[in-house]
């Protein structure tokens, strides 16, 4: 196999899973038209199509998927390897690329990011801010962020924050001109605001537990958003009650612009873990992430 063979399979490996020119070109540092040039002359040496192109999509054909089989362990393998070098250097090195939401972003992985990065300047972290439940397989990243109730059983998970609760709030003017809600079902004669979810796309149905009761209320409103921060500032308004981890809006009940209820129905839950595959070899760079992650009561 010749250097220039080699190069052309990263390259198709790179078109396939990113299922677009653009985007592998953008992730390779490479023109589209090079990139392009590159599979159509793999394509030519092995006299098969492997990849059906439209002006939407690119996907692999029945060759390019067999090809791909072999590829992607053959390189996940060679990165590894590449990777484990990085040990033999004085100083860590290597990059590590997390899948988060954007409060878990904000609130633990950026503190320990920051620290991590300023103490050793070779290690490069990559953060992807994502509302859904990201594949971290399929994503190729080294790990996800998830609450402690949502993860998947196959893989390793490791506390990184503390337990957290939702708040029910709303503005005082809101509530002194409908009334305050004592019990969940009391939602039912409020506006509320809802919050429409990235991961399944339908809307987030308000979850309450007391005394090991748990409810879920379907809530109803003139407003529908899929931001929490647009959420806060809606409730702040005066459109309604809204509902969220009560870390978003500590300055607003501080300050008196929002007043929580249904505070008793709201008990601690599970918190934020790193969770990446079993199969998975550490890095390095990510063993030091992992570290500097960890919570410690």
């Amino acid at each position: 196999m010749q250097g220039d063979d080699l190069g052309n399979l990263a390259k198709f490996l790179a078109v396939a899973q990113e299922a677009s020119f653009t985007r592998a070109a953008a992730k390779l540092g490479v023109s589209q038209s090079a990139l392009s040039h590159s599979v159509r002359r793999l394509e030519e040496k092995l006299g098969l199509r492997l990849l059906t192109r439209t002006t939407r999509s690119v996907a692999p054909t029945e060759a390019g998927e067999r090809l791909l089989d072999t590829l992607r362990p053959a390189f996940e393998d060679i990165e590894a390897k590449l990777t484990s070098l990085t040990a033999m250097r004085e100083r860590p090195a290597g990059t590590v690329r997390i899948s988060c939401s954007a409060h878990a972003a904000r609130t633990i992985l950026w503190p320990a990011v920051n620290r991590l990065t300023l103490e050793h300047p070779d290690i490069q972290v990559e953060i992807n801010v994502d509302a859904g439940f990201t594949d971290i397989v399929a994503g190729r990243f080294d790990a996800g962020v998830r609450l402690g109730e949502s993860l998947d059983k196959d893989m390793i998970a490791v506390r990184i924050g503390p337990r957290l609760r939702m708040a029910a709030f709303a503005s005082p003017a809101y509530l002194a001109q409908r009334g305050v809600p004592q019990v969940p079902h009391d939602l039912h004669a409020h506006a509320c605001i809802n919050l429409r979810l990235a991961s399944a796309g339908g809307l987030y149905a308000w979850e309450f537990e007391k005394d090991g009761r748990e409810i879920r209320v379907k809530v109803d409103g003139h407003l529908v958003l899929n931001d929490v921060d647009m959420m806060v500032d809606a409730a702040v308004a005066g459109h309604g009650l809204a509902f969220c981890i009560e870390d978003h809006v500590m300055r607003q009940l501080a300050d008196g612009s929002l007043a929580r209820v249904l505070e008793d129905w709201c008990e601690p839950f599970d918190g934020y873990y790193l969770y990446y595959p079993s199969s998975r070899q550490p890095t390095v760079a990510f063993r030091l992430l992992l570290d500097a992650l960890r919570y410690r009561d």
